[in-house]
């Protein structure tokens, strides 16, 4: 029993870290479209995809999202220590209402992507499938005289997976939906057991299409923290023994470049690229982390020359085509995509199904699963990855070494 409350505890904890995330990638969207969010120019250098901090401020008491500027530079610093948004230089830990440039992780590619993320991520895909599936597994169902709504039984889910490439085998598809129930993903109707391969039913604990406010957010985090600090007390403990923190594990390594041209490693998931397949949803981002030895900042494209998509067919272009097949694991695939036309291979997950397949830095990106997308920007390119089946076929141009 303890154990069990244990294991909710945490899913409660992942799952409100999971909303924040949400929110944060809808509140970016909802930017962009306002155009807050644009390259700006300060001090002979442009910033890309930046927003001003008293502008954004202006905006959220505008549009109700805050009651006043305090509460508002409040919601902003939230956003901020879960590592959503940064200083564009990386100079102001805090959030302050006045003239200056902020930037989303996720518009310059440097969101910690752990393991955590990862399955965040995966859940919030199969979550679209699953919704978006006309024969959907999701339905009104009954058990021990209670109706729940878009449940399914656990073995149904494992069946799907396997039938639409997400899963290699029925053991695979149980590891991947006990991994959603540990990040409070997925869950029991009644919460009373871990996940099986049976005809106990299960639901999504998320509803990712929801519209969040950033102010339910904020009271949510407040709340908690006033637990945290209640309990603390009775027991009489160190906090600042407690709250050490430990390095997280189970990270991998993705094969990028500095600014140095040189290889380094960067942290960061399996995924198709920096942007998710809800890129245009309310979805959240797949993006990039760099290591702690690393310097956050907008990450330079690994090409050490631009080409057109001209030049990529021009006869005696120093370039060799490849046809790679990718299947993905229970994470994803393992390459970030970058670039407006044509895209490239920006990094490597050099543990992932995409490094085992041949992908490769600086490979320009022609077609997906027999799909021409060679003028298509990476966003379109990461949607049509993400939104595939688990096997894709990759054909890449190679720069010649």
């Amino acid at each position: 029993m303890e154990r069990t409350s244990s294991i909710r505890r945490k899913a409660t904890a992942r799952q409100r870290k999971g909303e924040v995330m949400i929110a944060g990638e809808q509140l970016r969207l909802r930017l962009h479209d306002g155009k807050l969010i644009k390259d700006r120019r300060y001090h002979l250098r442009t910033y890309p995809n930046c927003f001003v901090a008293q502008e954004l401020i202006d905006w959220l008491v505008s549009h109700k999202e805050a009651p006043d500027r305090a509460t508002a530079v409040r919601l902003m610093q939230h956003l901020m220590d879960h590592d959503i948004l940064h200083h564009v230089c990386d100079k102001r830990p805090r959030f302050k209402d006045a003239k200056l440039l902020y930037r989303f992780r996720k518009d310059d590619g440097t969101f910690p992507f752990n393991r955590e993320v990862k399955i965040f991520a995966r859940g919030q895909r199969l979550y679209e499938h699953l919704i978006g599936d006309k024969k959907s597994i999701l339905q009104l169902r009954e058990e021990h005289g209670v109706a729940y709504q878009r449940s399914f039984p656990g073995g149904q889910l494992i069946d799907w997976l396997l039938q639409n490439g997400e899963a290699e085998s029925r053991r695979r598809g149980l590891e991947l939906c006990r991994a959603l129930q540990e990040h409070g993903i997925i869950q029991h109707v009644a919460k009373k057991y871990e996940f099986f391969d049976s005809g106990l039913l299960y639901q999504f604990c998320i509803n990712f299409r929801r519209r969040r406010r950033l102010s339910e957010l904020l009271r949510e985090s407040e709340q908690d923290d006033d637990k945290v600090s209640t309990q603390e007390d009775s027991r009489g403990d160190s906090p600042s023994v407690r709250h050490k923190s430990s390095p997280q594990e189970g990270d991998n390594a993705f094969q990028s470049v500095r600014v140095s041209k040189d290889l380094t490693s960067v942290t960061g998931g399996r995924r198709g690229s920096s942007n998710s397949a809800q890129l245009q949803s309310s979805g959240f981002p797949l993006l990039v982390q760099l290591s702690s030895s690393s310097v956050r900042c907008n990450p330079e494209s690994v090409l050490r020359r631009h080409f057109t998509c001209e030049e990529l067919f021009a006869p005696g272009a120093p370039l060799i085509k490849k046809v790679l097949t990718v299947i993905g694991d229970a994470l994803g695939w393992g390459f970030v995509v970058r670039g407006m036309a044509p895209c490239y291979v920006q990094a490597v997950d050099p543990e992932s199904p995409s490094a085992a397949s041949g992908v490769k830095v600086r490979q320009f990106v022609c077609q997906v699963n027999g799909q021409c997308v060679l003028y298509l920007n990476y966003r379109t390119v990461t949607r049509l990855v993400m939104t595939g089946p688990r096997t894709i076929v990759l054909e890449v141009l190679e720069p010649l070494e």
